[in-house]
């Protein structure tokens, strides 16, 4: 019988390393800490703390911080059978300013290449993919080779079944221009069931910044559920017959990485827990908020509980 994990997530993991000062630029800051980090890494394991078995497929590097993201997965409850190490490439490594409540400089140390960016189509485990109860993918995963194409197998694997996520998750330092990412999105998009993304991401795949009108061009081009994250406006979620809407949850934010990545491990088990979409918005817009309340970001993912707890107190 295939491994048959309840969240399989391709793509981004590595070690951030935050400030532990806040509202300095990086040439002061003294001292730091180290989590482990990436977005696929940080769903995953968002994921595993509502109580879901997930996995991860990526790679890190033959060193000291690779061995820690491995030892740090297995600790928060993430499999990582499918986590290998690369011969050559360094694990990447990605430094923070905090400047609450807004502004959080990110600094990618990935060069020439991240393992992740490094998987092959050989590594994707066919019918782990088909089993998967969610599968998800990035937009980021696309930026380059092999990992394109390790993307693209186990999309074709997965056959668009119910619950294959694409998380449009664009960052420009990734990409050439943002035509480079909106043309290779053109290929995906109709093979994912699920896409959630910000305005500006909207934007690059969709061409659209109105929030109703890129839900709208999402599901045009083949998406059952497109979720607009709109920023202070709260989040907008669209089907074929239903369109709801709910506001942010209010916190004093300390730093606002990390938010999307717990809403997605949040949407992920309201999902799989057959809840109405307005609750799922609501558990996913809670969780993401108490991560922007707390300094990391994966060993800040919320409980249930503390969600639930959360969501009573803003009732």
């Amino acid at each position: 019988m295939s491994f048959a994990p309840d969240v399989l997530a391709i793509g981004r993991l590595g070690v951030d390393l935050y400030p532990l000062q806040d509202g300095v630029g990086l040439e002061q800051v003294e001292t730091f800490g180290k989590y482990l980090g990436g977005t696929a890494g940080n769903v995953t394991v968002a994921g595993a703390r509502h109580g879901r078995r997930t996995a991860l497929v990526s790679r890190v590097g033959d060193d000291p911080f690779g061995r820690y993201l491995l030892a740090e997965l297995e600790r928060l409850g993430v499999d990582n059978r499918f986590v290998a190490t690369d011969p050559v490439l360094n694990t990447p490594v990605t430094f923070c300013e905090i400047f609450p409540p807004d502004d959080f400089p990110l600094y990618f140390y990935r060069e020439p290449k991240a393992p992740d960016m490094n998987v092959e189509p050989a590594e994707i485990d066919a019918d782990a993919v088909r089993a998967a109860r969610i599968l998800w993918v990035t937009t980021t995963g696309l930026s380059d080779e092999p990992s394109r194409s390790a993307h693209h197998a186990a999309l074709e694997a997965r056959e668009r079944a119910e619950h294959t996520i694409l998380d449009l998750d664009y960052r420009p330092m990734f990409w050439e221009t943002p035509a480079d990412a909106t043309a290779q999105l053109e290929e995906v998009l109709g093979r994912v069931t699920v896409a959630v993304g910000n305005r500006e991401e909207c934007e690059v795949a969709v061409g659209e910044t109105d929030p109703d009108r890129a839900a709208d061009a999402l599901l045009e081009r083949g998406i059952e559920l497109a979720i607009v994250k709109q920023g202070p406006k709260g989040v907008l979620a669209k089907t074929r017959d239903e369109r709801v809407e709910v506001p942010t949850h209010a916190v004093d934010v300390v730093n606002g990485l990390g938010a999307g990545d717990a809403f997605g491990g949040a949407l992920c088990h309201g999902l799989l827990s057959g809840w109405v979409l307005e609750r799922i918005l609501r558990f996913a817009n809670v969780a993401g908020a108490i991560v922007a309340s707390r300094r990391e970001c994966s060993t800040a993912m919320p409980t249930s509980d503390e969600v639930e707890r959360a969501l009573e107190g803003a009732l």
